[in-house]
């Protein structure tokens, strides 16, 4: 049976990431070997998904053997657009090439 984890904010991503990680009984240095990137730069990750990429999760969960689904739904009317959006483009995760 596979479990389904609804994603309704961004910041229940790094709950998923860190209990997907070590459900697989991996380390962060581990899954950033399999990302061929630092172990620092997995970790910056990590700490803020939210501020990452959608293809930089993607090959994440990937590697953590976690497939996506993306569904159609309501759209919550409370969520809206910020300057901080704008401003996280520019943080320097965003800019590293993976």
């Amino acid at each position: 049976m596979k479990n389904v984890y609804p994603v309704k904010t961004l910041t229940q991503l790094r709950p998923l990431l860190l209990g997907f990680r070590k459900a697989n009984g991996l380390t962060q240095k581990e899954v950033s070997e399999r990302l061929g990137v630092t172990q620092q730069t997995y970790a910056r990750l990590e700490a803020n998904p939210a501020s990452a990429s959608l293809e930089r999760l993607f090959k994440v969960f990937t590697v953590l053997g976690v497939e996506i689904n993306l569904t159609s739904g309501p759209v919550s009317s409370n969520v809206k657009q910020t300057e901080e959006g704008d401003k996280l483009s520019n943080l320097p995760a965003r800019l590293e090439k993976w």
